[in-house]
């Protein structure tokens, strides 16, 4: 599972510049009820082959008890209570502030590892002005500067010292035919998740209301069907029996994430009658990002008229342009409608994101695509496409080998990917293409 850093200081001390370091990106998963939009915003990012999650958070006041403030203390004190390791973020240039002492205590008491981060120290790794920053009681203090990437990367290093490596190749050598499909069933608060696993096990081992976000943990639930043994995760739908946190609520974003990204198949459920939100785009390109396979379920599809369907339909065209290879699923998780087809999408989207591909098939595919449309010039070199071999599984990755292949466009590689979605037929799975040049063993530095 990948481990979650929380970024936690006073306001205009650098965390986001600091997260979009960490993400390589400007965007953000932002949840789209309440007082999630703010001020906590979650993203992904990886140091080598270690993925991590990252929660950015709002100016942290932990004593205030009104307004705004109020509310963006209480996302903090959630953000700290998803993290395997907080990150307190300091300034060197405005010094140690009594508010930073105060989150420091706050941060004591919540027994969780944390690191502290003095912000805005471009070329004073040795300055006598980080001294005072041991007055926090959080041991040496990180400088670093998040808006020139300087100590990043050692920053990184310490969050991640406890989190094993991944083994490399295990998504694709450890692929086991007879293991259990992780299925995760995502999206908004209050789409139907949780009744339609209570609907698929015949029985309220999820208890579903109709209050949303009341989920606060991914609930793993053993379940086999026609003979194939399954383990459903409900990301978001209710709270375990006897289990509710009144303090801080349990349930988070972080959950739905990690879900994703440890699950095989993915049911995305979208709401008929809300249609798709900027919060179901940005959970699909999460989903796509993770390469899981997936399978678009739309729910209370019975609820709407003709008219409302024309138009989701065209919104899902506009809003989930980029996840066109997953089927799409009518379903009514209420009235047990549409459970067949959605079963037999998911099997489909599994073989599919597992299935073996042939190194002289590919080979044979890439030859003829070539054939038939050869990549373009780039000045005085053409790409050479020489041959293909699968790379991994889950998603599948196609490793195409050969010269001066920098220079293949990524219109080319869709192209490249049709062709070969076509012939293997599959469906519901991200597919990625790889670029490998061939070494000359005899270019200058290899003698």
């Amino acid at each position: 599972m990948k481990p979650v850093i929380a970024l936690v200081g006073r306001p205009n001390v650098g965390k986001s510049t600091l997260f979009n370091r960490l993400t390589k990106s400007r965007d953000a998963i932002v949840a789209d009820f309440a007082g999630l939009t703010r001020d906590r915003h979650y993203g992904d990012g990886r140091l080598g082959t270690r993925d991590y999650i990252v929660i950015d958070t709002g100016g942290f006041e932990p004593d205030s008890t009104t307004g705004i403030v109020k509310e963006m203390a209480r996302q903090t004190r959630q953000a700290v209570a998803e993290a395997d390791v907080v990150v307190f973020v300091t300034d060197v240039r405005t010094g140690l502030s009594g508010q930073d002492q105060d989150i420091a205590r706050y941060l004591r008491q919540a027994n969780k590892r944390v690191l502290l981060a003095v912000n805005k120290a471009e070329g004073m790794s040795e300055s006598p002005l980080l001294a005072e920053f041991h007055e926090l009681g959080m041991g040496e203090p990180h400088p670093v500067s998040a808006a020139h990437g300087q100590g990043i990367r050692s920053l990184l290093e310490a969050a991640l010292a406890d989190f094993p490596e991944p083994e490399e190749g295990e998504a694709f050598d450890e692929v086991d035919a007879n293991a259990p499909i992780r299925l995760a069933v995502a999206g908004r608060p209050n789409v139907g998740k949780s009744t339609l696993i209570n609907t698929w096990l015949g029985e309220e081992r999820l208890i579903a209301f109709d209050m949303p976000g009341t989920t606060r943990d991914a609930i793993r639930v053993p379940f086999e069907r026609e003979g194939r043994r399954f383990e459903l995760i409900d990301t978001a739908g209710l709270r375990r029996k006897g289990k509710v946190f009144e303090a801080i609520e349990k349930f988070s974003v972080v959950k739905t994430l990690q879900a994703i990204s440890d699950a095989n198949v993915v049911v995305l459920m979208v709401d008929a009658t809300q249609g798709v939100s900027d919060q179901d785009a940005h959970i699909a390109g999460y989903i796509l990002d993770s390469g899981r396979a997936v399978v678009i379920a739309i729910n209370k599809w019975d609820a709407i008229d003709s008219y409302q369907r024309q138009m989701l339909e065209r919104s899902i065209e506009q809003r989930l342009a980029f996840l066109k290879f997953a089927p799409i699923v009518h379903i009514s998780a209420l009235k047990r409608q549409g459970l067949g087809p959605l079963w037999k999408a998911i099997a489909d989207c599994h073989a599919s994101a597992t299935k073996k591909l042939s190194t002289p098939v590919l080979t044979r595919l890439l030859h003829e695509a070539v054939e038939h449309q050869a990549p373009k010039r780039a000045g005085a070199f053409r790409p050479k496409l020489r041959y293909a071999h699968q790379g991994g599984m889950n998603p599948p990755i196609i490793v195409i080998h050969g010269n001066s292949l920098e220079h293949v466009t990524d219109a080319y590689k869709r192209y490249l990917e049709g062709r070969f979605r076509e012939h293997f037929k599959l469906v519901g799975t991200p597919m990625r293409i790889e670029m490998k040049l061939s070494r000359n063993p005899f270019a200058e530095g290899d003698r």
